[in-house]
Parts: structure tokens; C-alpha cells; sequence
């Protein structure tokens, strides 16, 4: 394996308060890192002003498509040819974009649009940090919409804020614009592959301007992004395949690690910022949980590899049980696959309740407990007195999956087998995924046993790596892992500290 990148040294940070470092999202226990969407070119005159054809209704549509990709924000910026209009709002895309906002896009001709819905965070969000990030600078508009992190934001921030920088979001998206206008990126032949050189970790992002968009993905190829075709000849590009379905787009093919591709009245062109990464770093945690299944990720598509996944932890981690159930929702696929493989009956144990409204910050263990009975339903009459196998994608901090076991043991289950589809997670993520720091995840100090006690639960088998990438299908070489193997392909100098991370949430650093 070739040697990692050496990435400068991220300077200290004040200690944050601790609250900041308490707040616990009930709600998930992972998060990914947002989507996005674009298209160019007019089609027909559809909108809901009728007059400016339908480029904000089909961003509508594709971030509508990705709202698994992020729930906190979202957004819209369009171009006429000449100037940008952009709108952002907090929630979900149907709140943030209303029929209002995007007939206010629609009012003048749309040559092209680009959007993103934006993940959440502990402890509510800034809505200064909605993208796309819409700005002005020496070579004019641009507006920026991002998925992944920037490892070295930090330390590009400090430098420019001692030249006198001022910066009005604390998302590290803000550094691409700052690079793309200053001097030494503006006298370069090609600015903003210039300036996408000096981004290090996971970018899969959007550029619109006034005359084009441009779309890159990082030499590594951490985050999923590809181009598309509308049935009138409009290219489009988009975090996941899905997107694409659900615009009526037929896939032309992913955005390359290390490309760029250009939508203009031209057609579709590409060039390179920089080669492909000896050895990629696609990551695995987007088949085994973010990605949505009916999803082609870097080439599989999301529901086979996950039942897959399933198939193989049955042959893994045999168990007599009188029937496998999925921890809602994301462990559906992987329990099917598991009933098949093992020849146990498939039921569904635990009902969620798709009404309740998304929590945030519970502050007490006794509203915590309550949220998640609220949104997770045991059926008594199905499990009491059976033995059953739980299977479910991940196990992050644990909290949230001990109380689903506490609810299974209190209908009466009898036996109760837990089953995971990936390794034990026991290293945070620091390229778009929102584990938590190395003292908060639950397998990071524990083994095996002392987690199956901490659950409550008779036994307790994670899928092997060798099985995970397995049914991945990609060279092990070209995944990463790093959350499960703590193989990082960057190699962190000074990996952020649990009060560091703690700064960031509460600044709001991540996208």
C-alpha cells in the first residue's frame, strides 16, 4: 500500500463547554455527510411560475430523492446566464423549498441549478451554514454545494483569517471559496483545479457559475457522484443513482476520483484536477447503511450487496432462533438476506412509527428511553416466549440499541440474538460520517462479550471485515475502512481530540 498523504498539523482549540460535548442525538447514531444535485439546460416551461422552465422543480425532485442524505437543511441556487439566485431554508426539503420559494427561483429563465439537503447535527444547526453557498468574488458568482469533509479546513481557515479574511459560515465549505478567489489560484490557468489541489480528505462537490457548472470528486473517491441524462438531453449529476431515477435520468456514468466535469450550453466535457489515488478509499459504510437501496454505489447496487451481507452473517454466525427480525428500518436488508441464508422465518417484531416528529437533544435518560418507544413499537404477541435473531446494519454508541433490547426483553422475548452486517466500529470517521470520538463508541475499549452484556443480550456477532468487503465486491485496496480497521488512508498527524470534535459540532465545521 503506497504511503499515506502527510497533512499539516491542525493547530490547537479552545476547550468547549461541556455541554456541548453532552448533548446526545437520540435520534440516529450516525450521520452522513449531505446530498447533491444539479442540472443544465432549459427544458420546458413546467414551473410553477410557468415561465422559467423546470431546473428548480428537477433539483426539487433529486434532493427530494437524497432526503436520506440529510435532514437539517437544504437548498437551491439557479443562474439565468448572467447573475445567481439562491434560497436555503432549515428542515426537511418539502419545508425548507416550498411552492412559494421555487416559483420565486422560477420568475426568470433558468439556464441551470444546483442544490443540496444538508445532514443534522447535535444540537440544532446555524442557517447560515444552508447550502449551497452562494458568494461573490474576483472572477464573479459562484455557488457552492458540498458532500464529504475537509480534513485540512481548519488549518486553511486559520491561514486565511491572519491575512484578514472575514468568514460568515463556520461550515468547512467556506475554505473552496476563499481558495478559488485568492491571487495565487486566480493567476493559475485553471482556478479551480488549482484550488481543489489543496483539499485534503472527502469533496464530492457542485460549482455553479453564471455560464456552467463544474462538478469534482476527490482523488480518493470517498463519497459517490454521478452524471446522468435527462430523456431531453439535459445532464445532470447527482450524489446517488436514485436521484437520478426519480428525475427520469438515465445514468451515463460516475464522476472519476480526481475529475472534473463541466455542464455548459457546450455539452458535457471533463478534465483532471489530479489522478486517481494509487489506492482509492470508496467508503463501505455507504452500502451497509447510508446509501439508499434502490442505489448503484460505485457500481453494486445497495439492495444486493446488503442483502448479501445479510447471507454471508448467517453462514458466519449460525443461531436456533424461531425467526429473524430487522431493527427498523436499517437492518431490513440484511435481515432478509439472513432468513434466507439460514432457512429461519422472516418476521417483523419491532413496528416504527413513521408519525412522530425527529428529536433532537433528550436531556435525561427517562426521555430518552420514552423517544425511542415512541418511535419503535414491539409486537408483544409475535415475540413473546421466541427466540429471535436481531439484525441490524451498525452498532455506534449503543445507547439507542440497548433500549430496543430492554423493550424486546419487557414483551417477552426469551432468547434474543443480535446480529450486525459490518465489523465492531471502534475509530471515528473524520471524511463525512458523523461517528463519534473514540471514547464514545461503544467497541472501541470493549470486547465482543463485554458489549453482548452492556446490550443485554444472549449472543452477539458482528460480520467479519473479510465478509464485509466480500460482499462489497470492490479490492479491498480501493475501500476504506478505517472506522473498523483504524487504517486511515490519510494519515492524520494529530487525529482531533474529544474536545476538539466537540468544538467543531458546536461551531458547526462539518458541511
Amino acid at each position: 500500500m503506497p504511503s499515506p498523504v502527510r497533512l499539516p498539523v491542525l493547530p490547537s482549540a479552545p476547550r468547549a463547554p461541556a455541554r456541548a460535548r453532552d448533548f446526545l442525538h437520540e435520534d440516529h447514531e450516525k450521520k452522513e455527510k449531505c446530498g447533491v444535485f444539479a442540472v443544465w439546460g432549459q427544458g420546458e416551461k413546467t414551473g410553477p411560475a410557468g415561465r422559467g422552465g423546470d431546473g428548480a422543480a428537477v433539483v426539487y425532485m433529486g434532493l427530494f430523492a437524497q432526503q436520506h442524505r440529510g435532514q437539517e437543511a437544504a437548498g437551491i441556487a439557479v443562474t439565468d446566464a448572467r447573475t445567481l439566485q439562491g434560497v436555503t431554508g432549515q428542515g426537511l426539503v418539502a419545508d425548507a423549498l416550498s411552492a412559494p420559494v421555487l416559483a420565486s427561483l422560477e420568475e426568470r429563465p433558468i439556464l441551470g441549478a444546483v442544490g443540496h439537503t444538508r445532514y443534522s447535527t447535535a444540537g440544532g444547526s446555524l442557517a447560515c451554514n444552508a447550502q449551497p453557498l452562494v458568494e461573490s468574488y474576483i472572477g464573479g458568482q459562484v455557488a457552492v454545494a458540498h458532500n464529504g469533509n475537509l480534513v485540512n479546513a481548519r488549518a486553511l481557515r486559520r491561514k486565511f483569517e491572519e491575512a484578514g479574511h472575514l468568514f460568515h459560515t463556520t461550515s468547512d465549505t467556506e475554505v473552496v471559496v476563499h481558495l478559488l478567489a485568492s491571487p495565487e489560484q486566480q493567476r493559475s490557468v485553471d482556478p479551480l483545479a488549482a484550488t481543489l489541489r489543496h483539499l485534503q480528505g472527502a469533496f464530492s462537490l457542485v460549482f455553479l457559475f453564471p455560464d456552467r457548472i463544474e462538478a469534482a470528486r476527490d482523488p480518493w473517491g470517498w463519497r459517490p457522484l454521478v452524471l446522468g441524462r435527462l430523456a431531453d438531453g439535459r445532464a445532470v449529476i447527482a450524489s446517488e443513482t436514485v436521484a437520478l431515477q426519480v428525475v427520469g435520468a438515465a445514468l451515463v456514468r460516475e464522476v472519476e476520483p480526481g475529475e472534473i466535469v463541466t455542464l455548459s450550453d457546450g455539452g458535457v466535457s471533463s478534465r483532471r484536477f489530479a489522478d486517481p489515488a494509487p489506492a482509492l478509499a470508496q467508503c463501505v459504510f455507504e452500502h451497509v447503511y447510508f446509501a439508499h437501496p434502490a442505489s448503484a454505489v460505485f457500481g453494486r447496487n445497495v439492495q444486493i450487496v446488503r442483502e448479501a451481507l445479510g447471507e454471508r452473517l448467517a453462514r458466519e454466525a449460525p443461531v436456533e432462533a424461531d425467526f429473524v427480525m430487522p431493527m427498523p428500518d436499517s437492518g431490513r436488508s440484511a435481515a432478509i438476506g439472513y432468513a434466507r441464508a439460514s432457512g429461519i422465518g422472516y418476521r417483523e417484531g419491532i413496528v416504527p412509527n413513521r408519525y412522530v416528529g425527529r428529536t433532537f437533544i433528550k436531556p435525561t435518560q427517562a426521555q430518552r428511553a420514552a423517544a425511542v418507544r415512541l418511535k419503535l413499537n414491539v409486537v408483544g404477541e409475535i415475540v413473546r416466549g421466541r427466540r429471535v435473531v436481531v439484525v441490524d446494519d451498525s452498532i455506534v454508541r449503543g445507547t439507542t440499541t440497548r433500549a430496543k433490547i430492554e423493550q424486546l426483553r419487557e414483551a417477552g422475548a426469551r432468547e434474543i440474538h443480535l446480529r450486525i452486517s459490518c465489523p465492531p466500529i471502534r475509530h471515528p470517521c473524520y471524511f463525512g460520517v458523523d461517528f463519534a470520538t473514540r471514547e464514545q463508541l461503544i467497541a472501541h475499549d470493549r470486547t465482543i462479550d463485554q458489549i453482548r452484556a452492556y446490550l443485554g443480550v444472549d449472543t452477539l456477532h458482528y460480520l467479519s471485515l473479510e465478509g464485509t468487503l466480500a460482499c462489497v465486491g470492490l479490492p479491498a485496496r480501493d475501500c476504506c475502512t478505517a472506522c473498523w480497521s483504524g487504517d486511515y488512508r490519510i494519515d492524520l498527524e494529530h487525529p482531533l481530540t474529544e474536545d476538539e470534535v466537540a468544538e467543531k459540532r458546536q461551531l458547526r465545521m462539518f458541511t
